[in-house]
C-alpha cells in the first residue's frame, strides 16, 4: 500500500514501481491460481519504474522532468 500511495501522489516514482513489480512477480510465484494477475501488476509496476516521474509529479517538481531533445542528424 505503501508503494501504491507514493505512485499516487508522483513520489519516488523508480522507486515506487521497482517495489511494485517485485511484489508482482512475488505474487505470481507464490500464487499459481492468480499467475495473470500478479503478472500483470508486475509489468504495471516494471514500466512504471522504466518510465518515472510525470510532468506533474512531485519528483519533477523537486528533481526537474527530464527531456532528451535529438538533434538533426546529419551525415558526412
Amino acid at each position: 500500500m505503501a508503494a501504491g500511495a507514493l505512485l499516487a501522489v508522483g513520489l519516488w516514482t523508480p522507486v515506487a514501481g521497482s517495489l511494485i513489480a517485485l511484489f508482482g512477480a512475488w505474487y505470481a510465484l507464490s500464487l499459481p491460481k492468480h499467475l495473470w494477475s500478479g503478472v500483470l501488476l508486475a509489468t504495471v509496476g516494471a514500466a512504471l519504474g522504466l518510465i518515472g516521474p510525470g510532468a506533474w509529479s512531485i519528483d519533477a517538481r523537486l528533481f526537474g522532468w527530464k527531456r532528451i531533445d535529438v538533434g538533426d542528424r546529419t551525415d558526412t
